[in-house]
């Protein structure tokens, strides 16, 4: 009994390795098949698709780009926007000529300086005469001859913000009043070049003045309108009046000399004044364009100067 307890004994003893080696191997096979398992490899990529499949789907863009109909009304809407902004610049160049526009606007910081020393001092300037290229004047910046509108905007504008300052010397600046002053004075240059287009229109005179043109003159007084308030600022109101009246002078001159060749084109030509009822009427006209220009250059800046 003892012998075969022992012996058995010895027996389970010597099985309980072998049943832990053999519980290894399975454990150890088990955790290498978990381990170089491909279907959890091959299930990785079909996760991320998976992911990546509702991104994909939420994505509104790419389902309106794939529509071939909104790729259609994406090319009619295209075509109507540019139909639409030819005919609204066709309308646009037909009330307001930006063509002509960017003309009188082509000039540069030695052309403004020599046109400013040309209305201020008129007296010494001798050719008068607009250059031609091909039947086309040329450019402001290449003649100072020519007509500009820099020059009266910029003088428009300096000379409003010269009248406010004017007033507030005064102590009467106001913003209404300011509007007030502003519109009065494009009001009075409005209806001057109306009235001379129609005084052109009654004498049946055959020029190449444009409207652009009569603005681009009318405007030039502003010059000297900013010169006369801004001396009796800082001098006072003798200084006005001297600066005024030479400035006056000047753009008389200056309007008389210019406007002679337009309205005595044919007279021009021929390099003399010819007699007659209509010449004397063109003569007239352009000698009371001249004169204008002191009377509105007084009447808009006399109440700013106390």
């Amino acid at each position: 009994m003892d012998y075969t307890a022992t012996q058995s004994g010895f027996r389970q003893r010597k099985l309980q390795p072998n049943m832990r080696l053999r519980t290894s191997l399975v454990d150890g096979s088990e955790g290498s098949q978990l381990f170089e398992d491909t279907s959890g490899a091959a299930s990785g990529p079909q996760t991320g698709n998976q992911q990546a499949g509702p991104q994909a789907a939420g994505f509104p863009g790419q389902s309106i780009l794939s529509d071939p109909m909104s790729n259609l009304a994406m090319a009619y809407g295209s075509s109507l926007a540019s139909q639409g902004r030819e005919m609204v610049d066709k309308n646009l160049d037909r009330f307001i000529p930006i063509s002509k526009l960017k003309y009188y606007f082509a000039v540069d910081t030695v052309y403004v300086g020599k046109k400013l020393g040309l209305l201020v001092f008129p007296y010494m300037h001798e050719n008068w005469e607009v250059s031609y290229q091909q039947d086309t004047p040329v450019a402001p910046r290449f003649d100072v001859n020519a007509p500009d509108l820099y020059i009266p905007a910029m003088g428009f504008i300096t000379y409003i913000l010269v009248a406010g300052l004017a007033l507030g010397t005064q102590n009467k600046f106001s913003p209404e009043l300011l509007g007030v002053q502003a519109s009065s004075a494009f009001v009075w240059l409005i209806m001057e070049v109306l009235a001379v287009l129609l005084s052109l229109y009654l004498v049946t005179v055959n020029t190449d003045l444009t409207t652009i043109d009569l603005l681009a003159f009318s405007g030039y007084k502003y010059v000297g309108m900013i010169v006369g308030v801004v001396a009796g600022l800082l001098f006072g109101r003798p200084a006005y009046y001297l600066s005024l009246l030479w400035c006056c002078v000047a753009i008389f001159v200056f309007m008389i000399r210019t406007l002679r060749l337009k309205l005595l084109s044919e007279a021009a030509a021929e390099g003399r004044l010819v007699r007659g009822a209509k010449n004397q009427l063109r003569m007239y006209l352009t000698m009371s364009i001249a004169a204008a220009q002191p009377i509105f250059m007084y009447w808009l800046t006399y109440h700013l100067i106390r």
